[in-house]
Parts: C-alpha cells; sequence; structure tokens
C-alpha cells in the first residue's frame, strides 16, 4: 500500500457522552462533534501534556469540541461543568487514540 492511499481530508465524526452518569444528570446522552484528524502538533502537545498542564488540555480540548457543522461549540468565555468536561476530554482522547 502506498501512503498516499492513506491520506484524506479530516471529517466532522459525532461522539457521544452515554455513560450512565451523563445520563443520569441530563436525561440523555450529550453529544458532539471532532475531526477526525488533527494537525500533528496538537496530537503531540496532548500526548506530551503531564497533569499540571492540565489547564492546556483543557484549551486544547475545547479548540477541539465542535458542533454538527464544524463550528466551536465554546466561546472563550463559555465553559463546560467540570464532570461533563471531564468526560468530554477523556472522550477525546480515547477516540484520538484509535
Amino acid at each position: 500500500m502506498k501512503l498516499k492511499e492513506l491520506a484524506a481530508r479530516p471529517q466532522l465524526v459525532k461522539i457521544s457522552l452515554d455513560d450512565e452518569d451523563t445520563i443520569k444528570e441530563y436525561g440523555e446522552a450529550v453529544e458532539f462533534w471532532i475531526w477526525d484528524r488533527q494537525p500533528l502538533e496538537k496530537f503531540i502537545n496532548m500526548a506530551n501534556m503531564r497533569a499540571e498542564d492540565f489547564g492546556s488540555l483543557v484549551r486544547v480540548v475545547n479548540e477541539m469540541v465542535l458542533d454538527e457543522s464544524g463550528a466551536p461549540v465554546l466561546t472563550e468565555d463559555e465553559t463546560l461543568p467540570t464532570p461533563v468536561l471531564t468526560r468530554v476530554i477523556n472522550k477525546v482522547v480515547e477516540t484520538l487514540g484509535k
């Protein structure tokens, strides 16, 4: 196989927070989208972050969380509830790690 055959444009993929706690808190799954391929620099930065870099990780993930049209979900002055943010971070890392 030639490397060129693996190259593709990023696609939006839907991610659902459908764990028991989320459904219990909100009555349904919470959905958001991310690009299935991220710039290598962003991926490496995420992989190299340590626990003390949590604020940076939150900023990177906030940039990656999109709506179904590919627009950012959060504005500069908005944030998610901490339990939801933690679940979002876990799902993003899990999804990109596959």
